[in-house]
């Protein structure tokens, strides 16, 4: 059959199932496929909380969104073009997310009665029950179609249904111009060791699909989304937040010269890290799969001690169990990187889903006066230079550093550029060096005149020897309750987490630097608020943006930046946590805040209308 091709600049794919439907895995592959072919990115994971949700139920509906475009894309998209439904609880969960003029693909074999009904539909009709039966609606035989493929496989029947996902797959490609060789090249090297009897199979599946789509009348017309012309030259790849916060850390381990160690619990979504660098023994990276939360922290402050770039990793369940520890790290005045990859809360809340609501926690959640760095992460692969940065900073000014990352860019992903390591700085820890004679005598808390940091001393080192632990100390590390002794001590470590301004970048912002009103943002809503201020500055509408990366201390130049406003509208996904810390350390200026704490991250099209209501 002949189709129409029509160029688009870009399109949004949802792909949604049961969690067994292999929906992961589709948009992964798809948005893989489009990063090799050199479009534009960003993708959307999108998990059930439950782990083993009823069959067939909206609970368990696992869901999977791609955004490509010919052009660099910020955000996974508020709305899709395709949305493909592999049952009926995909369809409920997911029609609301269509575009007016979307396509809907659903598996005709799992819209029986039984299947309509454990999806709580009350008709027979769940197209006009949704009021979408306006769309282009494919129904094809999915699952008939994937039984019939590989009938003649050797597979049995329960490997034959897995591969419904790869029929599934052969369709999208052919709607949206996809070329299946990165697909081939993937299965070639997942099963060439164990299993290649399921190359050929997949295979076929894949190309069946492609070739069904491209032979059906309901599929009227299909889509090309051509390379980005602007993209810089480079070697390109796909990365999720996790990897690329892995990764940073590891280049931080090589431009220190230090061995990294992670301790940690495994926990949801932070747990991808701690895989991830298990991967890489062969870079002198050490991981322990800890008993607890606490031992995580603690076994990673011991390799501190011993010389170690230490990383411990979590959510904020576990954020809260390691804050005694911390406390013991800012005492001790020992490097430590600390990940926290947010999730909504409290307590155990809704795992898979994203929250910034772990921030108050970061900036206070310890007893005493106990001041720490905290820096956020903006997008997937900004997580890499997140995790660089994290670690120096900790490894220069002897400090526990917090990194902040969310659940929406810890596991979604967009290209990265993989950079030289020769673009990055050498990381200067201040061991000391060289031996100490008679009459001298190690003072471990002696500080750096413009850094504050003290000296790190390791075991085994002659001359050196120092009293470490969590009772104050003076100077010489000589235990000390003395009250003048200890207001000193606490200035000194809240002051050399201020002076750590001078070594980060100051604050810019998009637009003009000063007017009417300026928009901020933290973390992982870099991206649609990047969106929504470029929608509104399409339109005609002058607005400014200042996104920090830097939570604590601030940038240099933010005071200034924020004189020149009349209004800062603040926007964060918690009840506004960012806003009551501005007001705290920054009280002179006009604050108004748009929240969101529904575990999914903003649309475009709501900051649009919050902002242009505060900008009249």
């Amino acid at each position: 059959m002949q189709h129409t091709v029509i160029d688009t600049d870009d399109v949004v794919i949802r792909f949604a199932g049961d969690s067994g439907d292999g929906m992961q895995l589709t948009g992964s592959l798809f948005a893989d496929m489009s990063a090799v072919f050199g479009n534009g990115l960003s993708t959307f994971p999108d998990y059930p909380a439950e782990i083993r949700a009823p069959h067939g139920t909206v609970s368990g509906v696992s869901g999977f969104q791609v955004h490509i475009a010919s052009c660099g894309v910020n955000t996974p998209g508020d709305f899709c073009d395709l949305l493909v439904a592999m049952n009926p609880a995909a369809l409920k969960a997911n029609a609301k997310w269509c575009k007016p003029t979307a396509m809907i693909l659903v598996d005709e074999d799992a819209f029986d009665e039984a299947g309509l009904k454990r999806a709580g539909f009350t008709s027979d009709n769940p197209f006009t029950e949704l009021r979408v039966e306006d769309r282009t609606i494919i129904v094809a035989p999915i699952t008939t179609l994937t039984k019939e493929s590989l009938k003649d496989s050797g597979m049995d029947q329960k490997a034959i249904l897995k591969c419904k996902n790869m029929f599934t797959l052969g369709m999208a490609c052919f709607i949206y111009s996809r070329p299946l060789e990165y697909i081939f090249s993937y299965l070639e090297k997942k099963f060439s060791r164990k299993h290649p009897e399921m190359i050929a199979p997949n295979r076929k599946v894949l190309s069946d699909g492609f070739n069904y789509a491209s032979n059906i009348q309901a599929v009227p017309n299909t889509f090309a989304v051509r390379p980005d012309p602007h993209k810089k030259p480079g070697l390109y790849r796909n990365i999720n937040g996790n990897q690329a916060t892995a990764w940073g850390l590891l280049a931080a381990s090589e431009k220190s010269a230090l061995p990294l160690f992670c301790g940690s619990y495994p926990i949801t979504p932070a747990t991808g890290i701690l895989e991830e660098l298990a991967l890489h023994k062969s870079l002198g990276c050490k991981t322990l799969q800890a008993e607890d939360e606490i031992s995580g922290i603690c076994t990673a402050i011991g390799a501190s001690y011993a010389g170690n770039l230490a990383v411990t990793t979590t959510s904020g369940p576990g954020l809260s169990l390691k804050s005694e520890a911390l406390g013991l790290a800012v005492m001790t005045e020992l490097p430590l990187v600390v990940v926290d990859v947010q999730r909504a809360g409290p307590s155990t809340g809704i795992p898979t889903k994203t929250e910034q609501t772990d921030l108050a926690q970061a900036l206070y959640g310890r007893n005493g006066e106990c001041p720490i760095p905290v820096i956020a992460a903006h997008s997937p692969a900004h997580c890499f230079d997140a995790a660089f940065d994290a670690a120096r900073i900790a490894l220069e000014h002897m400090t526990p550093v917090i990194l902040l990352t969310e659940g929406f860019i810890a596991n979604g992903s967009e290209p990265w550029r993989i950079p030289s390591m020769a673009d990055y700085p050498e990381i200067k820890p201040p061991f000391v060096s060289g031996e100490l004679n008679g009459e001298e005598k190690f003072k471990p808390f002696e500080r750096n005149p413009e850094t504050l940091a003290r000296r790190w001393a390791v075991p085994g080192m002659k001359g050196y020897e120092h009293r470490v632990g969590g009772l104050e100390k003076n100077h010489d590390g000589v235990l000390s309750s003395d009250p003048v002794n200890h207001a000193l001590m606490v200035a000194e470590r809240a002051a050399k987490v201020a002076a750590i301004a001078s070594s980060i970048p100051e604050i810019k912002v998009d637009g003009p630097s000063s007017g009417k009103l300026l928009v901020v943002g933290w973390g992982g809503t870099y991206g649609h608020l990047q969106a929504a201020v470029d929608v509104l500055r399409n339109s005609g509408e002058e607005v400014s943006l200042a996104h920090f990366d830097y939570i604590n201390p601030l940038p240099k130049g933010t005071e200034e930046l924020f004189a020149g406003f009349e209004r800062i509208l603040v926007c964060e996904l918690n009840s506004g946590q960012f806003a009551a810390y501005l007001r705290d350390v920054l009280p002179e200026h006009e604050y108004v805040k748009f929240n969101k704490v529904q575990g999914q991250p903003f649309l475009v099209s709501e900051l649009v209308e919050a902002i242009r209501m505060y900008n009249k």
